[in-house]
């Protein structure tokens, strides 16, 4: 059984992107959770970096999945821009565009597509903690735009189709790991 690290973005003191009183910790933390029960559904264990609004590190989180000797890494967040409605849809971070991360990350991505995001792409970030210090495949999703008001909509909208998308494509992943 594959082990899977949910890791829900900020939290505590540390709102992450705000945007008309919307909080990224909470958008996080409410998609963590409703992604890692739907996985427990599927047979997949699942160790949740925080379950409620506490604050751990970046750093932190990657030890706890290293420690947790975690199949995967999967870091939840919403995206942000300079101004508001500038940009829209949704991208999936990794360390390096090729090998297992990737096809993680092309895997929630093309379900999140489907959902009605626009598809950024799957995108290196090498100095992310969470991607750079975790000893399994990680990824970090940055389900649209909290300060684009078409996202939140389609979130707010479709919300449990938005964390069956995700969870879809983890499974897809781990199935044929």
């Amino acid at each position: 059984m594959a082990l899977v690290v949910i890791d829900a973005g900020h939290g505590g003191a540390n709102p992450g992107a705000t945007y008309k009183g919307r909080q990224e910790k909470d958008d996080a933390i409410a998609l963590a959770l409703a992604v890692g029960r739907i996985l427990e559904q599927n047979g997949v264990e699942v160790y949740y970096t925080r379950e409620s609004d506490i604050y751990e590190s970046p750093e932190q989180k990657a030890e706890e999945g290293n420690a947790a000797g975690a199949d995967y890494f999967v870091s939840i967040h919403r995206n942000s821009s300079p101004y508001p409605n500038q940009y829209t849809g949704i991208e999936t971070l990794v360390y390096n565009r090729y090998g297992e991360a990737a096809r993680l990350a092309d895997n929630i991505n093309t379900r999140l597509e489907q959902v009605g995001f626009e598809n950024q792409g799957v995108n290196e970030r090498k100095n992310l903690v969470v991607l750079n210090r975790t000893n399994m495949p990680a990824v970090l999703i940055e389900a649209g735009f909290i300060n684009t008001d078409a996202d939140n909509e389609l979130l707010d909208a479709r919300f449990n189709e938005v964390a069956a998308a995700i969870a879809d494509g983890i499974l897809a992943t781990v199935w044929t790991a």
